[in-house]
């Protein structure tokens, strides 16, 4: 089986997803995982499959044929079999421009690869401006200093709060 990861965007319409799976079944594909959200109105996404070999091109052109959608895919030739531990981190703080560069320029200083991120505002109560929430799960070094990775992030802003504890 060949894995293969699917992008998608496009306007939103009630069955986008299941047309992904039906092509993906259709050949034979196995769906392993998936994460869509809304962002600026859109629909957007990716999923990882795996497909047999000989059906990889045929599922390709398939789902470039979807109407309404951008289908972007790419065939995984040599997967990732690195392990390391995986750290979540968790991030709040008034939003302000930049701050995701300034989170993501201190996980590049510790050599640190990002294995998922998440990122939202919402209105803060009772202050009327905007908070900034993140969770990002890092793949670390057994032993590597997590007391040093917090204190670079709080060093940002002194009113940025960062949590950090194994990933489940």
């Amino acid at each position: 089986m060949q894995p293969i990861i699917i992008s998608i965007m496009g306007k939103d319409k009630p069955g986008l997803v299941d047309t992904l799976a039906k092509c993906v079944y259709q050949y034979d594909g196995n769906w392993q995982g998936s994460s869509f959200a809304h962002m600026a109105g859109l629909f957007t996404g990716f999923v990882e499959v795996h497909v047999p070999s000989d059906k990889q091109d045929a599922l390709v052109k398939a789902l470039d044929a979807i109407s309404d959608l951008t289908v972007q895919s790419v065939a995984v030739t040599s997967p990732s079999t690195q392990v390391s531990t995986e750290l979540s981190v968790e991030v709040m703080g008034n939003d302000k421009p930049g701050i995701v560069q300034e989170l993501t320029s201190v996980l590049h200083q510790f050599n640190l690869n990002i294995m998922t991120f998440s990122s939202h505002c919402e209105s803060a109560p009772n202050w009327g401006n905007l908070m900034f929430k993140a969770t990002a799960v890092i793949a670390v070094p057994e032993d590597f200093d997590e007391d040093a990775l917090k204190e670079a992030m709080e060093d940002l802003a002194n009113d940025l709060v960062v949590d950090i504890h194994a990933s489940e």
